[in-house]
């Protein structure tokens, strides 16, 4: 079946329409957030859950820390303690791959072990329900 060229230009103009609408009403939340945070003095470097009754509103602030392991990194720190009986107890291991880059260097460069671990603040998330 051949697509219509009105009709799917019609839907395309729609859906840029929809896409601004969703960044336009995100970047609203957000702000709200924001300032929500900041009036309820929330710290987004703590990891906790928050709850706050504000008639008929219950606000739900949970606050949580995102944290990024090199798994080469877990490794040799882990062989230099003799302790790798703990990576499988601590870490799950989930390698991703860049299939591009990993085909571009030589075999020495691929056994070669980052050194990073990476701890960064989230972005609170909310709930709110009508009583």
């Amino acid at each position: 079946m051949k697509p219509q060229p009105k009709l799917l230009q019609q839907l395309s103009a729609e859906w840029v329409e929809a896409k601004e609408a969703e960044r336009d009403a995100t970047e609203r939340r957000r702000l709200i957030e924001d300032e929500m945070v900041r009036l309820l003095e929330v710290q987004p470097t703590d990891e906790h859950t928050r709850k706050v009754e504000a008639e008929p509103f219950t606000i739900k602030i949970a606050c949580r820390i995102s944290r990024k392991v090199d798994g080469d990194m877990a490794q040799e720190i882990a062989a230099e303690n003799d302790m790798q009986d703990h990576l499988a107890l601590l870490f799950r291991w989930k390698p991703e791959l860049s299939m591009a880059a990993w085909n571009a260097v030589g075999d020495n460069v691929k056994q070669v072990f980052a050194r990073a671990i990476t701890a960064t603040p989230g972005r609170p998330s909310f709930t709110i329900i009508k009583d």
